[in-house]
């Protein structure tokens, strides 16, 4: 008799019995699974599993496409392994190298060959359109880690050979496409056929891979021009790869020889450097005194214009701070979202013509009295707190709508200084494997929460979904208004968090849905070799998430 397995499947509400061993893809076809787009992969107790995957214990399963999260993720890494296996048919002494996000899309270069030749592009294209109608299977194996390195080394790819010989694992997986041997970080579809929509055009001097939606998968994301946040992107990897630093590989190199105190001095200084002329170009704008500080969740805004302030001072100049929280319309005022709760996250939670007010009475020079925001109480009220400006004085506002032009739509755009600030890893963990710079800031986030909020990593992961969609609303779009950006991400930083992050993530139990984004951020950091946070001074953005500043929050 073959033994069974009790199988809850939750996208059909079905609790059935299956022999042992039995793949998520003969479940998909016993139950007719339809969620409206190509079924991606599975959550298996909560945790990603490809469809090849065999059970053999009782498991709850929920089938996920391309509208999930961690859809969209095997979706475009799929992708990408199409574009690798297109570059190697073509060019096969070039190196693609995918790079970061931005305009939407996935910024590449082709190494070795020349990008503004558009017919390269056009080619890379045919190629990958062809792999696509092959319908080729994505296969991935489990063999010796000394295996992979010879295959790596065999394939001409220095930084996976240098990042799996510090592996400690004993076996590590590995893909093959059509003969062609890749890693990647995370889980593919079954085969090249489910890519079913994307585009491949020529961008600045390499190309941008663009990609469906995952709210709208039917249409590609929307083309937006984004040149300063490309400039901060090249700057920063020009930077890294000066100081070989551009991968997680060679930051371990570093560490284990014991240079890791060279690492932290040498990227605050580059901070220290930034923020210098970031004030030099504020006191060279004449007129100005207001700055305008803005960027998403655990960029370091609060530390960066802390730091800003020390460096207007520095040149003769009298910053002050005003806190956009005090401009928070009363509770009962306040927007509601689409579930009936308050909404603080909009731009109208905040009295916009009030610090209109107060801002041009203060460059006229009048004595304003400012306004304070209870939030026990949820009213605003005054006390004897006044201000008055003169000449050499610099106002600093800071909060997530500081670049929203209706913050400050009544003040002459020629008083006005902005900066957008955000984490932007450029470390990746090589060329082919990008780390998202969400992963960089949610960390921080997760961190700080637990110090200093009471959140479990749980309850941030939970939350995580929600601050990304605030982002996108209230501060992604008015990014490029910026005079200037600010990359905050510390080239070090991921190799000191790890020993913080690792054991609230591992808190997080297999109940819970959070716990496939646990899984996954604990195989990222287990890549890096730790780091030893002694050296961080105490001015550091990242002390603002550990502890120990010299600034008062």
């Amino acid at each position: 008799m073959i033994q069974q397995i009790e199988i809850i499947c939750e996208n059909t509400n079905v609790t059935k019995k299956y022999p042992l061993g039995t793949s998520l893809h003969q479940i998909i076809k016993d139950q007719n699974i339809n969620t409206g787009f190509p079924v991606l992969a599975a959550m298996v107790n909560n945790e990603l599993k490809e469809l090849g995957y065999q059970i053999f214990k009782p498991k709850t399963v929920r089938f996920i496409d391309i509208t999930h999260k961690d859809g969209t993720k095997v979706y475009v890494r799929s992708l990408w392994y199409v574009l690798m296996k297109a570059t190697k048919d073509l060019f096969p002494n070039a190196q693609m190298m995918i790079e970061h996000t931005v305009s939407n899309g996935y910024f590449c270069e082709l190494i070795g060959q020349n990008c503004a030749d558009k017919n390269v592009v056009k080619k890379l294209k045919e190629r990958m359109d062809e792999i696509i109608a092959q319908n080729l299977p994505f296969e991935r194996t489990e063999i010796l880690t000394t295996e992979v390195v010879a295959i790596f080394e065999k394939n001409k790819f220095p930084e996976k050979t240098r990042l799996f010989k510090q592996r400690k694992s004993l076996y590590s997986s590995i893909y093959s496409l059509g003969g062609f041997q890749e890693y990647f970080y995370g889980y593919l579809a079954p085969s090249t056929g489910y890519i079913t929509l994307y585009d491949l055009v020529p961008h600045q001097k390499g190309m941008l891979l663009r990609v469906p939606g995952r709210k709208a998968p039917t249409n590609l994301r929307p083309f937006i021009k984004q040149e300063k946040m490309f400039d901060i992107f090249q700057e920063h990897k020009i930077w890294a790869k000066t100081m070989n630093a551009n991968n997680i590989g060679r930051v371990n190199e570093q560490v284990i020889a014991g240079k890791e105190g060279d690492l932290i001095k040498i990227s605050e200084a580059f901070h220290e450097k930034k923020i210098a002329e970031i004030a030099d170009m504020i006191k060279h704008k004449k007129g100005t005194n207001l700055i305008l500080v803005s960027g998403p969740s655990s960029s370091g805004k609060t530390t960066f214009s802390l730091r800003l302030a020390i460096q207007l001072r520095v040149i003769g100049l009298k910053p002050i701070a005003i806190a956009l929280d005090n401009y928070f319309v009363n509770r009962e005022d306040t927007p509601l979202d689409e579930n009936g709760e308050y909404n603080f996250e909009t731009i109208d939670a905040l009295d916009t013509q009030e610090f209109n007010r107060n801002i041009i009475a203060l460059q006229a020079g009048e004595v304003v009295k400012m306004p304070k925001f209870s939030f026990e109480t949820g009213q605003r009220y005054y006390d004897d707190t006044t201000l008055q400006i003169d000449k050499d004085t610099i106002i600093i506002a800071e909060g997530i709508h500081a670049l929203n032009p209706k913050l400050t739509d009544k003040i002459d755009n020629k008083t006005k200084f902005s900066v957008y600030i955000s984490a932007l890893t450029q470390i990746g963990i090589d060329g082919h494997n990008r780390i998202p710079t969400t992963d960089n800031r949610l960390i921080r986030r997760m961190i700080r929460d637990y110090k200093y909020r009471n959140y479990s990593a749980y309850e941030t992961l939970k939350r995580w979904d929600s601050v990304r969609r605030g982002e996108q609303l209230n501060i992604f779009p008015y990014q490029e208004n910026a005079d200037v950006m600010f990359n905050s991400a510390l080239l070090y930083e991921l190799g000191v968090m790890k020993k913080y992050a690792e054991p609230l993530l591992k808190a997080i139990h297999q109940d819970k849905p959070e716990y496939a984004e646990a899984k996954r951020l604990l195989k990222f950091l287990s890549y890096f070799e730790s780091i030893n946070e002694t050296e961080i001074p105490p001015t550091s953005i990242l002390r603002e998430f550990l502890s120990e500043s010299s600034f008062k929050y």
